[in-house]
């Protein structure tokens, strides 16, 4: 089964279904950015076109605090949503508030051509809901990812309806690394709104194969793999930025 982010207009990742990636753009006039945009995403972050360190009002700066949250299929993903006041990033001296976080196998972004397992998407707004920020963070398999052991047993019981997973203190997600990539891109599923921030964590960690199978087994048919087609750069430019604070 197919499902949309609004339930009522579907799209898949598969192309042989007539709505796959490339034709986003035409299945919902919201969408059109999915086509036509300049400055979508993902991107392959391609070490010989990072050529900029960020500035220290560029850098971001964590400041998480547990809050209630709760986890819902999307049918095409996984979310957890944070539902009180879990804290923030800041970037360039605006704060943006925690909102979701959610899963795509296998990563979307690359690194020099090579795509991995797993990412992880942390997604952010600012006070008026009007801009976005989201993290990526990369996964290679290995050792289990510790945010996600914690998480097991109710991603094994999902469903679409929410349900509460209590006080979830969003620290618990490991960076890892002080080190990102910073460029400005797009929502990667419809309805692909642009002018996001998108800081990647240059490390890329480790989560079980038991992990990724769980995530892939717990959503809709069609969407085991979830990860949106490289798109053009179009001449943007990538950014080495720090993160600072945080339990790295």
């Amino acid at each position: 089964m197919l499902l949309s982010t609004n339930d009522t207009v579907l799209f898949s990742y598969i192309e042989a279904t007539g709505r796959g990636p490339s034709k986003w753009g035409q299945l919902d006039p919201k969408w059109k950015a999915c086509g036509d945009g300049k400055s979508q995403s993902p991107i392959d972050l391609l070490h010989q076109n990072v050529k900029v360190i960020c500035g220290q009002q560029d850098q971001l700066r964590r400041d998480y605090k547990p809050a209630n949250a709760t986890i819902i299929s999307r049918g095409h993903d996984i979310m957890v949503s944070w539902k009180g006041d879990a804290g923030k990033i800041s970037i360039n001296g605006t704060d943006y508030n925690l909102q979701h976080s959610h899963w795509h196998v296998p990563s979307e972004h690359t690194i020099n051509g090579k795509r991995f397992d797993l990412e992880l998407h942390i997604v952010h707004v600012n006070s008026l809901g009007e801009a976005a920020a989201v993290v990526g963070i990369l996964y290679k398999y290995g050792k289990p990812d510790p945010f996600l052991s914690k998480l097991f047993p109710s991603i094994k019981s999902v469903t679409k309806q929410e349900k509460s997973l209590g006080i979830l203190d969003p620290n618990k997600i490991v960076f890892g690394s002080r080190k990102s990539y910073r460029y400005i891109g797009s929502l990667s599923t419809p309805p692909c709104s642009e002018g996001v921030i998108w800081t990647v964590v240059k490390k890329v960690r480790t989560v079980s194969r038991e992990q990724v199978q769980l995530l892939r087994d717990v959503v809709d048919d069609g969407y085991q793999a979830n990860a949106r087609p490289i798109q053009a750069m179009n001449g943007r430019a990538v950014y080495s930025c720090s993160i600072r604070d945080g339990d790295l």
